[in-house]
């Protein structure tokens, strides 16, 4: 083997040597070798009892009775919490925080907390051990004593054997440590870390939170961003009328005033939801709320013309909140993209469905306001949970209303918002 082939394995022998890595996975071995000494003495008692038996009964004994209570030490529920942050602090693996109530495999610690304060004996005799050889030895050969003993066998070491022996011993007690902080470290995400059902319950976990989220942001950009588009209109009209016409510029202001102060609520409660604070009742707008809505766009100029068939009061619950988003966002979209004129709105209550319909007409050109592109995905979202039928879209001269509809007449573009919910089964 060549001189650079050799160089490069005495570097790749050498380098988890300097790492620090390396010495924090000692450290964690040698916590575990502490944790299971008083665990040791105790084992050591019944032994004690039994000094008419052999010596290795008795020793046996003992380490079957020692490795039992580290087991049991470790089915305890704290345990497993102090291994996995003391692995995430030292061993430096990433091993998640166990989940509360879900069911794993309870031999898993145990297993783990066993291996672990083996493995701390080995490090704290074994490499205690080699040190102390590798540093001692080749003063013991100055002074004319160097021997090494083990186990009953015992020989003399003279010339540079001394020396030899000892860069070996410090070598074999770098591999110790370097084979039993990485042994720690591929053992603790498998033993510690989540069983089959905790990463079920962490998925679930995480697909409620997500669920929960999606749902404040389409909370949110109904809310802030109908609020926007109103006040936004509504400030443009008291501009205008301000000087001639004080009493609408007010009214107007008002109007201003009112949908803010509701924005506002939405907001308080999303921001306290998402910092995890102990947020206030929600915000509960349904379709009773409706006419005060009609109202604040009649205050922005809009021209509606609402159509109630059946009785919305018989609409509850989450149904009747989601029919109230709904409508906000069709309105909101009429607001920003329509061409001006009036705004047919529809809300029918027949049989077992609830029919809810927004019709504008469109502009030729940009409407002035930016877009997210999540208005509309997000209410076919909110329609597909409720197990509804959404449809949104432009209509031509004959549109859905007929030729001559209420928007204008046969020619006029038009766009339509048109979503159906079951009653029984979204309420």
């Amino acid at each position: 083997m060549k001189g650079p082939a050799i160089l490069a394995i005495m570097i790749k022998a050498i380098r988890p040597l300097l790492r620090g890595s390396t010495y924090t996975g000692v450290l964690f071995a040698v916590l575990g070798a502490l944790a299971g000494l008083p665990l040791a003495l105790v084992a050591l008692v019944p032994a004690a009892g039994m000094q008419a038996s052999p010596y290795g009964v008795s020793a046996v004994l003992s380490l079957v009775l020692w490795g039992v209570l580290i087991g049991l030490v470790g089915l305890a529920g704290g345990t497993r919490r102090v291994l996995v942050r003391a692995a995430r602090r030292l061993l430096r693996v990433a091993v998640p925080d166990p989940v509360k109530g879900a069911a794993g495999e309870r031999w898993r610690t145990p297993v783990f907390f066993v291996l672990h304060v083996v493995l701390g004996w080995v490090v704290l005799f074994g490499g205690s051990t080699l040190l102390v050889m590798g540093v001692a030895l080749p003063g013991r050969y100055a002074q004319g004593e160097a021997r090494v003993s083990l186990f009953g066998w015992s020989t003399d070491l003279t010339g540079g054997w001394s020396w030899a022996t000892a860069v070996i011993c410090l070598l074999l007690a770098a591999v110790l440590f370097t084979g039993v902080s990485g042994a720690l470290r591929w053992l603790a995400p498998r033993l510690l870390g989540p069983s089959s059902a905790e990463r079920l319950a962490l998925a679930a976990e995480r697909e409620r939170a997500l669920a929960e989220r999606n749902r404040l942001a389409h909370e949110l950009h109904d809310s802030i961003g109908h609020t926007l588009t109103a006040a936004t209109i509504q400030a443009a009209v008291a501009g205008e009328v301000l000087s001639a016409d004080p009493a609408a510029a007010r009214a107007a202001m008002r109007s201003i005033e009112e949908s803010t102060r509701a924005a506002l609520e939405d907001l308080d409660y999303v921001l306290g939801v998402l910092r995890d604070e102990q947020a206030g009742t929600a915000p509960t707008r349904t379709l009773a709320d409706l006419p005060e809505l009609l109202d604040r766009l009649r205050h922005a100029g809009a021209v509606v013309e609402p159509e109630t068939v059946g009785d919305p009061a018989l609409v509850q619950g989450t149904l009747s909140r989601a029919a109230y988003r709904i409508l906000q966002e069709g309105l909101t979209n009429a607001l920003r993209h329509g061409a001006g004129g009036p705004i047919r709105l529809r809300v029918a209550v027949e049989g077992e469905w609830l029919e809810l319909g927004v019709v504008n007409g469109i502009k030729g050109g940009p409407s002035g306001f930016p877009t997210s592109g999540h208005g509309l995905p997000g209410l076919a979202e909110r329609v597909r949970l409720l197990h509804g039928e959404f449809e949104a879209g432009p209509y031509g001269a004959q549109g859905p209303y007929g030729a001559d509809g209420p928007h204008g007449p046969q020619g006029a573009q038009q766009w339509r918002l048109a979503v159906r919910l079951p009653i029984r089964l979204a309420a």
